[in-house]
């Protein structure tokens, strides 16, 4: 497993959310970040995260792995970036417990989850 700075377990409605944070030194640490998350939990039903990369330029992105569009990757980004952090990554991995969220309690879930884990 690749070092991570803190990991936060939290459970909303049957559906389990791991986050992680990392400080990140190159791109490649975000590709074997995710690489190493994937082989972890191959049964996950969603992987998503948001990473600030700052070196000459400032690099941002965030992914929702199929959750519905802006419900995931971009609450976690907007934790990242209140804080105002940057060469950081967080991943939040999800295990779907059965009862839809919506996309409200979805925003709220992933939000929290980044919130605990920076």
């Amino acid at each position: 497993m690749i070092n991570f700075n803190k990991m936060n377990e939290i459970i909303i409605e049957k559906s389990k959310f791991i986050a992680y944070s990392f400080d990140i030194f190159s791109t490649d640490d975000i590709k074997d970040i995710l690489l190493e998350l994937k082989k972890e939990h191959r049964k996950a039903t969603h992987i998503c995260f948001a990473y600030v990369y700052k070196r000459e330029v400032v690099l941002e992105k965030c992914s929702d792995d199929g959750e519905p569009s802006g419900t995931a990757g971009l609450p976690i980004m907007n934790v990242i970036k209140k804080k105002g952090l940057q060469n950081v990554m967080v991943v939040v991995v999800r295990y779907f417990g059965g009862k839809k969220l919506g996309a409200g309690g979805l925003v709220r879930a992933y939000t929290k989850s980044a919130s605990l884990v920076l």
